[in-house]
């Protein structure tokens, strides 16, 4: 460098403000910042998109170099930062009505506890009903999501006797008193006279098309409805979620198992949604919130100090339902096919398809639908998926937008 451009330089540098060098830790620092980076919890978010939004972040913060005198990456302190809320959310928010619906028969009274936003404009009633174990509030997502795609469309969803607020009176004490009648008949019987006890509390002339939608022991009940043709042409069509005679019968030998490893009470109602957040029984935060308090009652003993001390068990017995759960499956994939009305399956895995269901797939006699990343309650783990198919397959089926051509007769007529 020439004298000339050396005193050129010295005149522009001394122009400039002055900044201290960098401290020795400087880049200890943007490690400590890169490891924070590292550490920060998963996403708790139960969306599709999830996994693939965090892919694409943490790509794009790899070419960041945060400044060390912003900790872009610190933790605020007391920050809650990666924990879900837990607390129960009210069946309100999902329907617009409850109602307990007394039915008198010769040997009982059993008063149906339902949920149902009626439809509008002549829309259809999907009607819903949960698997063993559950209640009515396990398709309270669903239809909030339903609601969105069909705005017109209703949703009834009921408590099964032995499930959730739905109680009986019996006339005389049972041979054995610790039994409850569970037979898919019975179960059968309910859900139909849930349907007329509806429609006379709603004061409808008529049914509306409806839907059924039937979750695991819940889909055998829907499909042994539709098979008997009570409900006559209202019967637009029928939705059987994550179940089929052949996989449901197997589970069945190890269902036992399976019953015993799980938790017999809770301290807390919040203990018990993040229990089936853990075990990823159910997959979907919001869902939980909705459905799993429905699943548990307060043991109130009279020697707790206290109803807030007191635990939290479970309010269905499984284990006392074994007797029916034969009887639940046997014959459920001859009469899914051969109903009358629309036909859906939806499953968590093409697996779970038996021989007979296979054959009528390739026959084209139903239509399958296939959900691989959720669990056995896909309507709770994928609440907007299952509302968009279902949407789509009411659509199909429609009556109300068929449109028939006119007859050969009366055309002739029109032109004489």
């Amino acid at each position: 460098m020439s004298h000339l451009q050396r005193s050129f330089a010295k005149a522009k540098l001394a122009g400039l403000p002055f900044e201290p060098p960098l401290p020795s830790n400087t880049f200890l620092e943007e490690d400590e910042a890169e490891d924070q980076l590292k550490s920060l919890p998963e996403s708790t978010a139960d969306d599709d998109s999830s996994s693939a939004s965090s892919a694409s972040s943490a790509s794009s913060t790899g070419t960041i170099k945060p400044s060390p005198s912003k900790h872009l990456f610190a933790r605020p302190k007391g920050s809650s930062a990666g924990k879900r809320p837990l607390d129960p959310l009210p069946w309100s928010d999902f329907f617009k009505q409850e109602f307990y619906l007394e039915n008198r028969r010769p040997t009982e009274t059993i008063t149906h506890h339902i949920y149902i936003t009626p439809p509008s404009a002549k829309g259809p009633l999907f009607v819903t009903h949960h698997g063993a174990g559950s209640t009515g509030l396990s398709f309270a997502l669903f239809a909030s999501e339903l609601f969105k795609a069909l705005p017109h469309a209703g949703v009834l969803s009921l408590d099964a006797r032995g499930h959730g607020e739905t109680s009986i009176k019996l006339s005389e004490a049972p041979a054995n008193d610790d039994v409850l009648d569970l037979s898919l008949q019975t179960l059968s019987l309910d859900l139909v006279d849930v349907i007329l006890l509806i429609q006379k509390k709603m004061a409808w002339s008529e049914l509306p098309d409806l839907v059924f939608v039937g979750h695991s022991l819940g889909g055998a009940v829907t499909t042994d409805v539709a098979m008997s043709g009570k409900l006559g042409r209202a019967v637009l069509g029928y939705a059987v979620l994550d179940v089929v005679e052949g996989s449901a019968i197997d589970a069945l030998q190890s269902m036992q198992s399976y019953l015993s490893t799980r938790p017999k009470s809770f301290p807390s109602l919040a203990s018990g949604i993040e229990w089936h957040l853990r075990s990823r029984t159910i997959r979907n935060t919001t869902s939980a919130r909705i459905s799993v308090p429905s699943l548990l009652r307060q043991d109130l003993r009279p020697s707790s100090p206290s109803n807030a001390s007191s635990p939290w068990t479970w309010h269905t017995d499984l284990t006392a339902t074994q007797p029916f759960w034969q009887g639940w499956f046997v014959g459920l994939s001859e009469k899914f096919l051969n109903a009358r009305g629309g036909k859906l399956l939806l499953l968590a895995g093409t697996d779970r398809l038996d021989k007979e269901l296979m054959i009528g797939q390739m026959q084209g006699k139903y239509q399958l639908q296939v959900f691989p990343e959720a669990g056995h309650f896909i309507h709770e783990d994928q609440a907007e998926k299952t509302a968009m198919v279902l949407a789509d397959f009411y659509r199909r089926n429609d009556r109300s937008a068929l449109v028939l051509p006119p007859k050969v007769g009366a055309m002739v007529l029109k032109k004489m």
